[in-house]
């Protein structure tokens, strides 16, 4: 679905000529981008421009708001990397629904840069063992039948892939990911998701045994048991435990400190 001319052109003219001087020339076109995000920011907020609704065609935005096409396509470009459209290319701009994933996915760099500073993957890894010590706590008290047989077929995946390391990592994840979804919160699948797409690229330059295998199997298995036995104490300790020996094994693949 898309809106008609008068829904767009109700909204004033970006900016007038540009000055000659070529440094002004170039703020003026970063003011004129950022006056033109803001312009439809505000209209998808407002359910102006509504979820799968296309930005009108790039011509006509240019005629609208009397700016250039690279006014146009930077506006957009901000858009996009705010997760408020989702852009291709030869196809028209796509107002996106607002996520957790959408907004975890548009601070994905600024994650990249921050994990490459000092202590940066340590203090993530922190914030994850924090908040998975919560989920099992929560999980050993209030986890219904459904996500006990959830965590226990995850746990049984995970055993059959202790020979194949591949599958091993996969199935490693999704037991993980099993804890962070039986709070029924999407903000915390979300998170989970992140963490995994952050800290993936270190995951598998980790080198990986069968015998390291078998041990975090036994680790999965112990905070299941704990969980199971509606025992949130022991079931923290088990993933604590658990995620400690994970982090030695990070700082010895990486020599972090």
């Amino acid at each position: 679905m898309t809106h008609n001319h008068d829904d767009i052109s109700s909204h004033s003219p970006i900016s007038g000529p540009e000055p000659a001087d070529s440094s002004k020339r170039v703020v003026s076109s970063k003011r004129a981008a950022d006056d033109l995000f803001r312009n439809f920011e505000e209209m998808i907020i407002t359910g102006v421009l509504k979820d799968g609704d296309a930005l009108p065609p790039e011509r006509e935005i240019v005629e609208t708001y009397k700016v250039s096409r690279t006014v146009v396509r930077e506006a957009i470009l901000a858009l996009s990397n705010k997760g408020l459209v989702e852009a291709r290319p030869r196809f028209r701009p796509v107002v996106r629904k607002p996520s957790f994933d959408v907004a975890l996915s548009t601070i994905e760099s600024v994650v990249g840069r921050f994990l490459k500073q000092p202590q940066g993957i340590k203090h993530l890894f922190d914030t994850r063992i924090m908040i998975e010590a919560s989920l099992v706590r929560d999980a050993a008290t209030h986890a219904k039948a459904s996500d006990l047989k959830a965590l226990k077929d995850a746990l049984e995946a995970n055993y059959n892939a202790i020979n194949d390391n591949q599958h091993f990592y996969e199935t490693d994840t999704q037991f993980h990911e099993v804890l962070f979804n039986i709070a029924q919160n999407p903000l915390l699948s979300s998170i989970y998701k992140a963490y995994k797409l952050w800290l993936s690229p270190y995951w598998s330059k980790m080198q990986e045994v069968k015998d390291r295998n078998l041990l975090n199997y036994n680790a999965h298995k112990a905070i299941y048991e704990a969980i199971l036995m509606r025992d949130p104490d022991e079931a923290e300790k088990a993933l604590r435990a658990h995620l400690d020996d994970a982090w030695n094994q990070v700082k010895k693949t990486f020599n972090l400190s």
